[in-house]
């Protein structure tokens, strides 16, 4: 191996090492175990992986083909656990189903891997599985761009605003997007552009990284978008808020949607969703839902009062409820009366 040869390998083993030994403090040794920190570790992990095989199989075409099942199996899991650590640190939350999704495709590395191993049908894995591979992690890549582009827009155009948590994700999303590039080119015998580069890219990123957290004397800040609770926002950052909801309910009536979220209202609005939830808590007092719920509750009570024909569930469901239990709930505590009794009032007032 030439000196230059041994120059490349020494800077892409020591990438793949130091991701191992980050991927694990995230995992398993960061003060607060946040989702975010896990997916990141995870998704950290599984980049590992294949920047080491990608290194061993480039200096020795003799490694057993198993190494390379792994290698190629492990970028299954970069896009969806690059996914829910955006989603996770820009909502604060994430579904239940993450355990389901992610599980599924493990299930389907081991599956494959048990009933097609790249020993015995390496034309299938060069080709098909190869491709496949890079249309899944373009996938997550794009649909985290998508979810996460209020953030990216507030870095790309409005830099000094942004908090150093939406600087992080950014960083962490577009260094993703580097590498997926770099294997892409790579594989696809793109000229002086080898798999390799995918390894080195990662290397840089990695130390990017690194460089960041030696940096910041406190970290925590970085994984949740709205962790600086603290942080007030302006009077004319409320007002400006308070407009632009009472605006879009009225005219949208967004309400009515019964999969209406946090997130989705913040991108109607074009601001971050941790600042919608603080001008909702601090400013008027209510949670997220509750706030929505009065938008619904105020509209069933004035179908109510116009016409007694529709039943009070089909009220229920036209106002964006998507349940009679919950409507009833909702509707008692914002009322102090059941819909029922609410319509019996109001035809005795007639």
């Amino acid at each position: 191996m030439s000196i230059g040869k041994e120059i490349l390998f020494f800077f892409g083993a020591l990438g793949a090492f130091n991701g191992f030994i980050l991927s694990l403090y995230f995992l398993f040794f960061t003060k607060k175990k946040y989702l975010t920190n896990l997916f990141l570790g995870a998704a950290l992990l599984a980049l590992s992986i294949r920047i080491a095989v990608t290194v061993f199989v480039y200096f020795n075409n003799n490694l057993h083909k198993t190494w390379l099942q792994i290698g190629l199996s492990a970028c299954l899991l970069i896009g969806p656990l690059l996914y829910y650590t955006l989603k996770s640190g820009l909502e604060n939350t994430v579904s239940k189903k993450w355990k389901l999704h992610l599980g599924i495709w493990l299930f389907a590395i081991l599956s494959i891997g048990i009933l097609y191993p790249y020993q015995n049908y390496p034309v299938l894995w060069n080709y098909y599985f190869v491709a496949f591979i890079f249309v899944q992690w373009f996938s997550y890549l794009f649909i985290s761009g998508f979810e996460s582009r209020v953030v990216f827009q507030k870095i790309i155009w409005n830099y000094d605003s942004s908090s150093a948590a939406e600087r992080w994700f950014g960083a962490v999303f577009f260094g993703n997007a580097s590498i997926f590039l770099a294997y892409f080119l790579g594989f696809s015998r793109i000229p002086f552009v080898s798999c390799l580069t995918g390894a080195l890219a990662f290397t840089f990123i990695l130390y990017l990284i690194i460089l960041i957290l030696l940096h910041r004397k406190k970290t925590d800040d970085l994984f949740l978008l709205n962790f600086q609770k603290g942080k007030k926002l302006t009077d004319a950052e409320s007002l400006m808020i308070d407009q632009k909801l009472e605006k879009i309910m009225n005219e949208k009536e967004l309400y009515k949607n019964p999969n209406l979220s946090l997130k989705k209202l913040s991108e109607e609005i074009n601001i971050p969703g941790h600042q919608l939830s603080q001008f909702l808590n601090n400013s008027l007092g209510k949670n997220f839902t509750s706030y929505i719920n009065e938008f619904r509750i105020n509209e069933a009570c004035r179908i109510i009062i116009a016409s007694d024909k529709l039943t009070l569930e089909s009220v229920g469901y036209d106002v964006g409820f998507n349940s009679k239990s919950t409507f009833f709930a909702a509707f008692k505590k914002h009322t102090g009366t059941t819909p029922l009794n609410y319509q019996l009032q109001e035809l005795s007032l007639r």
